[in-house]
């Protein structure tokens, strides 16, 4: 299968499924990181300037993604000025339409960040537009993906509905976040933590959740048409 995994910024996936994606790897599927914004507001380095940190920010990324064999789609909208209007639209089309997905994943309209929000929010709206012919883009047309929702930020005003054990890949997940290192200081001035320490405690609480030591959690897009289920994702436990 093809999986796209739709970001606003550089970091998001690994955090909110970046196990899913390392298991959707392993089983042999064909996996899509597209980013939204650049993230070139992410420094408290005030000597950096922000075509500077955009650029760190894009190697970062394809850096975490490799390790996974997955490729990045770069769209380069300025960090905090994501936009619904027709020029975001058509770029998030494309995005699903170079990835052609089977599954995809979005983030919650109801995260703590308008980019991720707004994010959600165009990539359910493109998903049916990918899909017509007359909407004229770079790319031509592809069938309507399955959606999954992704959780939020430390859970908030989120209840999943299925869960993925990623406990065999966490340490997959930990190197995916940690390529992000431009990030760790920005954590650390802007959140008062550690870079992974938030990563790990959200996989354990939905981990407690679901029964195991670390999970990710997914809602399927309440939306039509339905173009599959949970059955769609991989398991979290290795094959015999």
């Amino acid at each position: 299968m093809r999986v796209l995994a739709i970001a606003a910024h550089p970091d998001d996936i690994e955090w909110l499924c970046g196990g899913t994606l390392a298991l959707c790897a392993e089983r042999g599927d064909e996996v899509f990181i597209a980013i939204a914004t650049n993230g070139n507001v992410g420094t408290g380095d005030p000597t950096i300037s922000s075509a500077q940190i955009a650029e760190t920010r894009h190697k970062e990324a394809i850096a975490s993604a490799s390790i996974i064999g997955a490729k990045v789609i770069w769209m380069n909208f300025d960090d905090e000025w994501l936009f619904n209007n027709i020029e975001t639209r058509t770029r998030f089309i494309d995005a699903i339409r170079e990835a052609r997905p089977d599954i995809m994943f979005v983030l919650s309209e109801n995260d703590y960040h308008p980019d991720l929000r707004l994010a959600g929010t165009i990539a359910i709206d493109c998903r049916i537009p990918a899909s017509v012919p007359l909407v004229k883009t770079k790319f031509p047309e592809t069938p309507i993906p399955t959606v999954f929702l992704m959780d939020t930020v430390g859970g908030n005003n989120f209840e999943p509905e299925f869960y993925v054990d990623v406990t065999s890949v966490m340490d997959l997940k930990d190197k995916m976040l940690s390529s992000h290192v431009s990030q760790i200081a920005w954590t650390a001035h802007v959140f008062d933590t550690a870079f992974t320490e938030n990563m790990y405690a959200h996989a354990r609480f939905r981990g407690y959740q679901a029964g195991c030591k670390y999970a990710e959690g997914f809602k399927l897009l309440p939306t039509w048409p339905r173009t599959g289920d949970m059955r769609l994702l991989p398991s979290g436990r290795k094959q015999d």
